[in-house]
């Protein structure tokens, strides 16, 4: 459904540029941008300034596609560059392939007006009108793209209040949540991070009148982010800075930790690192828990990692995960008697050592600075929905790494170091308690992240995420191999989740 026609004024070609920029980052996979307007308008001009700003390449060619009528470019979000004002009639339309561009990426038409009837109905109009430097933009387009669009509009002017000039938007990255990440190239500084981040309305009731996000305790805005970045660069933790903020829109400027990961070359864990990592997470776990953190005129609560949490995630499995692989839903009875088991164990972690839970400790958050000395040679970036909760948590995250497979010599090399480093700093340490916890803790976020990227693909249209639940079911299988979880192992064997899958 379109929404009322959004009036954009562009003073110069520079202007158009920028909004061509604003454009490139509110676009996705299947938006087929129709440009009208007279010769002269500056269709060519945005189209070519899209391509470029897509392609991060200013020098790009980007040749119009007057002659060829589509011209094709294989960039991080594919794009066909069309021209219709030579098409000897509509049906040729399906020739130049544009339904498979669509399906691809996305696709620029020029001269829509060849072949309205047979372009796609949720298409997004942009016409141009003006001569000379300054011109009109009106954009007619679905409700998402109008509200992509404004939002990417917001993030300018987020930017603008910042910097005395424009600044160079790149996209950075997108995640499993609603948050996405922009490279910010400021004239004559170091890049940073904007993170866009809007608030997440909350989803309908699911149980005692609260939406899943409370209940499991998600981030619902960007202040939790904020607070614990402070307390971390604290406690002496390399979390990025943050460098400018808008806690009501959701916009942050933060600090660029930098781009190089703690895989090697291969895209296998590197053993130095992830050693660092968990040297890491045993300093943080000898810290005193945070108490009320402000931020602004506002108090973050670090929540508590609760057994009702804890459990509503574990239901992802029954819900999410084991009716896609059946193709059929839980009997009531067998998914009783599965949060049962679970009840059992949560009790069992009452007594557990409690440390902030940063809850997405693995490679993807995790930043190698080979300039940097001692533990600040890892950053760390994402932990904005982080708890009070059992230690061991954020230790099996990085020991059972959700997109790399960490090799089971290598878990418990690190595993030991974790063990060893607590001992060193507190004679005390209960390591079988310990032990027990991370046995718990690492099922338990198995069963959840398997329930998740099942959830990415049904519900989201996300099937990238497929390809890891083969790992994600080795790793449960041997977390069920701890006497603890004996009951436990029983329920998956005889749901078919179980030793046959590692």
């Amino acid at each position: 459904m379109a929404t009322a026609p959004l009036r954009v004024e562009l003073a110069s070609p520079e202007a158009t540029a920028l909004f061509a920029e604003d454009v490139s980052l509110a676009i996705r996979q299947g938006d087929c941008l129709c440009l009208s307007g007279d010769l002269g308008a500056g269709k060519s001009t945005f189209a070519r300034a899209l391509i470029r700003a897509i392609a991060d390449d200013p020098d790009l060619e980007a040749p119009s596609p007057t002659f060829t009528l589509v011209q094709a470019y294989q960039l991080r979000l594919p794009i066909s560059h069309m021209d219709l004002y030579r098409l000897g009639s509509p049906e040729e339309l399906d020739e130049l392939g544009l339904d498979d561009a669509l399906a691809e990426g996305a696709a620029l038409v020029e001269w829509p007006e060849k072949a309205i009837d047979l372009l796609p109905e949720d298409r997004i109009m942009i016409r141009f009108d003006g001569f000379g430097d300054s011109r009109t933009v009106t954009i007619t387009a679905p409700a998402p793209f109008i509200e992509r669009l404004e939002r990417s509009f917001a993030a300018r002017a987020f930017l603008e209040r910042h910097y005395s000039r424009p600044v160079v938007r790149r996209h950075l990255q997108g995640d499993a949540s609603s948050r996405t990440y922009e490279t910010i190239r400021p004239e004559g500084s170091d890049p940073l991070i904007l993170m866009n981040a809007p608030r997440k309305p909350d989803g309908p009731p699911v149980r005692d009148g609260l939406p899943y996000s409370q209940i499991a305790h998600l981030a619902e805005d960007v202040v939790p982010f904020v607070a614990i970045a402070r307390w971390l660069r604290a406690q002496g933790f390399a979390a990025p800075e943050i460098l400018g903020e808008d806690l009501d829109q959701g916009f942050l400027l933060v600090e660029n930790l930098g781009a190089e990961g703690i895989l090697d070359q291969a895209g296998k864990p590197d053993p130095e690192r992830y050693g660092v990592a968990v040297d890491c997470l045993a300093m943080l776990h000898g810290k005193d828990l945070p108490g009320p953190l402000p931020v602004g005129d506002r108090v973050h609560h670090v929540p508590a990692y609760d057994p009702r949490a804890m459990q509503i995630e574990v239901e992802l499995l029954t819900d999410w995960y084991l009716p896609w692989r059946r193709g059929a839903s839980v009997p009531d009875d067998e998914r009783a008697g599965y949060l049962d088991l679970w009840r059992v164990l949560f009790e069992r972690l009452e007594s557990a050592e409690k440390a902030l839970v940063l809850r997405d400790y693995h490679s993807p958050n995790l930043i190698w600075r080979p300039e940097k000395t001692g533990l600040d040679r890892l950053g760390i970036i994402d932990f904005q929905d982080a708890m009070i909760g059992p230690s061991a948590y954020d230790v099996a995250s990085l020991c059972q790494d959700a997109r790399v497979t960490v090799d089971q010599e290598l878990a418990d090399a690190l595993l030991d170091r974790y063990v060893a480093a607590r001992r060193d700093a507190n004679p005390d340490f209960d390591e079988p308690g310990f032990r027990e916890a991370y046995a718990i803790m690492a099922a338990q976020r198995a069963a959840k992240i398997l329930g998740i990227f099942v959830r990415l693909k049904q519900r989201d249209g996300k099937p990238g995420y497929l390809r890891h639940l083969p790992r994600m079911e080795a790793y449960i299988s041997a977390s069920l191999a701890h006497p603890v979880l004996q009951p436990l192992r029983n329920w998956f064997t005889k749901a078919g989740i179980g030793e046959s899958e590692s």
